[in-house]
């Protein structure tokens, strides 16, 4: 079993989504069509990054072999996070999530198992 964790100021986040391309380097079209959905809601794209990070540590390669938009942060009809990966990364492994945020910052832990 291997866990990764992964904070942000949602302010940074604001700022990075200023940067053009950005949000189409790293979040999926399901992710950013969820974002849209939630008025632009900057706790749902920072909570998606956290989560992203947090399983970048989880696996110990880093970003190697796949882009970090082939990696979506979904949830599920009661409102439960899980990932889908477009590549298989982690072979037969399973993939737990949470995140959280307050009005400040956003946070994710990843376990592989």
């Amino acid at each position: 079993m291997d866990i990764g964790i992964d904070m942000i100021e949602l302010s940074k986040m604001r700022k990075s989504i200023q940067i053009p391309g950005f949000i189409d380097k790293v979040f999926s079209k399901e992710e950013i069509e969820l974002y849209k959905k939630r008025k632009n809601s900057i706790d749902v794209l920072a909570g998606r990054f956290c989560a992203k990070e947090a399983f970048v540590k989880a696996i110990g390669t880093g970003v190697k072999n796949f882009e970090l938009n082939e990696i979506s942060t979904l949830t599920d009809e009661s409102g439960r996070p899980f990932m889908v990966l477009s590549k298989n990364i982690i072979g037969d492994k399973q993939i737990s999530v949470s995140i959280t945020h307050t009005n400040e910052y956003a946070s994710a832990a990843v376990v592989v198992y």
